[in-house]
C-alpha cells in the first residue's frame, strides 16, 4: 500500500509559538513521527471518443459548471495505433491498459498478437482491488482490455469467459448475453457464481453483505439503454457504487469508468445522442472528484482513447432580410465530417496524488508509464 504522510510543522511552529524551545521541540517531533496512512487509488476515466469539441458540450449544454472545471492538470494525447494513423478503441485502450502500440482490434495483445499483462492484472497482484464500470457491454473494447487478451474485439464470449477467472473485484455494464445466450451453448452464470461473484441483472441497489463478495451488475443483453432514450442513472451511481466497495476494503484500488456512447453519438452523428451521453459522463467524473477531494490520496485521470465523428459546435446559418443568409453566433449546432473516428489529439485532466506527470503532450501509452510510477510499478 501506498501512503501519504501529514506533517505540519509550518502550523506547529504558529500554533505552539508560546511555548518554550523544549515544549515545541517536543510537540513537532511527536506530530512528524505520526503517520496519516491512506490507501493510494486510481479512478481512471474514458470518455470514448470524446475530444476536445465533445467536452466543450458540457459547458454549453449543462445546468451546472461541468466537473471538467475542477482539473488543474490538463495535458493532451496522440492517439494513432501501432496499425494505422487512426486508431480503434481496441487498440486505444490497449494503449492504456497495457502501455502497448498495437493493431487495430487487439484486445490486450501486442502488434505480434502475445499476451501483455494489463495494469489490473499488475495491481492485482499487489493486492489491490479493481474495477470496471461502462455503459456499454462489459466485454466490449475498453472495458475487455484491462481484464482480456484476444486477437479480435469481436471474439466477446471469449472475453466473457476470461472475465469470469479474472481478478476483477466489480463490475457493472451491460452484457449479459455473452454469458448466457452464448453460441456455444455454455452457460457462465454459475461459474461467475463459483468464483466469487454476486450477480445483479435487474437492480444497480440491491445492496448485499460480506466482505468477500464481488459485485457484478449485467443491466442489459448488450449496450446499455442511451442516456437520451431514457437510460437512469446508472453510469454515476454505478461509478459511486464500485467507489463505495472498492474503498470498503481498506486496500489500495484501480478503477476504470468508462463513459462508452459518446462514441456511438458520433458514430451515428447525433448532436443530442453524443451530448447528453458527456453530460452524463461528467456527473460520473464528479463522484470521482467528490471521493478524492476527501480522501486525500487518489488520483483521478480523465481522457478518451480517440475522437470520434469529427464532431464541431458551429454558428447555425439563417436567413434575415432581403433573404441574406448570415451565421448566427449565438446559436449552436452540431456538425460531424464522419461517421468514424479522427485522428485528432484528446484533453487528458487529472487531479490529485501524481497528477503533475499527465502534463504536456505525449503518446496514449504514456499514461500506462505514470501508472506504473505513481503505482511504484516502475521501480
Amino acid at each position: 500500500m501506498r501512503v501519504i504522510k501529514s506533517i505540519f510543522v509550518g502550523v506547529i511552529i504558529v500554533l505552539f509559538g508560546g511555548c518554550s524551545d523544549d515544549q515545541a521541540q517536543d510537540v513537532a517531533i511527536s506530530s512528524v513521527e505520526k503517520e496519516v496512512e491512506k490507501p493510494f487509488n486510481i479512478i481512471f476515466l474514458v470518455g470514448d471518443g470524446m475530444g476536445l469539441s465533445q467536452l466543450s458540450t458540457a459547458y454549453f449544454y449543462g445546468e451546472a459548471e461541468p466537473n471538467f472545471s475542477r482539473f488543474p492538470i490538463v495535458g493532451l494525447s496522440k492517439t494513432r495505433s501501432g496499425s494505422h494513423k487512426i486508431t480503434d478503441s481496441a487498440a486505444g485502450a490497449t494503449a492504456f491498459s497495457c502501455g502497448e502500440k498495437t493493431y487495430n482490434g487487439a484486445i490486450g495483445v501486442a502488434l505480434d498478437s502475445s499476451s501483455k499483462p494489463t495494469i489490473v492484472e499488475d495491481l492485482s497482484v499487489l493486492g489491490w482491488n479493481t474495477g470496471l464500470v461502462s455503459t456499454s457491454s462489459i466485454t466490449h473494447a475498453t472495458p475487455a482490455s484491462f481484464y482480456a487478451h484476444v486477437e479480435n474485439r469481436g471474439m466477446q464470449e471469449e472475453i466473457a469467459k476470461q472475465l469470469v477467472y479474472s481478478d476483477v473485484d466489480f463490475f457493472a455494464g451491460g452484457g449479459h448475453r455473452w454469458f448466457v445466450d452464448r453460441l456455444d451453448s455454455l452457460n457462465y452464470w454459475d461459474s461467475l457464481i463459483d468464483q466469487g461473484f454476486v450477480l445483479d441483472t435487474s437492480s444497480l441497489y440491491t445492496e448485499w453483505t460480506g466482505g468477500d463478495l464481488k459485485p457484478a451488475y449485467l443491466m442489459a443483453p448488450d449496450g446499455m439503454t442511451p442516456k437520451y432514450q431514457g437510460r437512469d442513472e446508472f453510469l454515476p451511481d454505478a461509478t459511486q457504487k464500485a467507489i463505495d466497495h472498492l474503498s470498503s476494503k481498506g486496500e489500495s484500488f484501480f478503477l476504470m469508468v468508462e463513459g462508452s456512447q459518446i462514441d456511438w453519438g458520433g458514430h451515428s452523428n447525433n448532436g443530442e445522442y453524443l451530448i447528453q451521453e458527456v453530460l452524463d459522463f461528467d456527473k460520473a467524473i464528479g463522484k470521482a472528484l467528490d471521493f478524492a477531494e476527501k480522501q486525500g490520496n487518489t488520483l483521478v485521470v480523465v481522457t478518451a482513447d480517440h475522437e470520434c465523428g469529427g464532431f464541431a459546435m458551429v454558428s447555425e446559418r439563417k436567413e434575415g432580410p432581403y433573404k441574406r443568409v448570415y451565421n448566427d453566433y449565438n446559436s449552436l449546432v452540431s456538425k460531424f465530417a464522419t461517421d468514424g473516428h479522427s485522428s485528432t489529439m484528446v484533453p487528458v485532466l487529472s487531479f490529485g496524488a501524481g497528477s503533475n506527470l499527465f502534463n504536456g503532450i505525449y503518446e496514449n501509452t504514456e499514461i500506462y508509464q505514470n501508472f506504473l510510477e505513481v503505482t511504484g510499478l516502475k521501480e
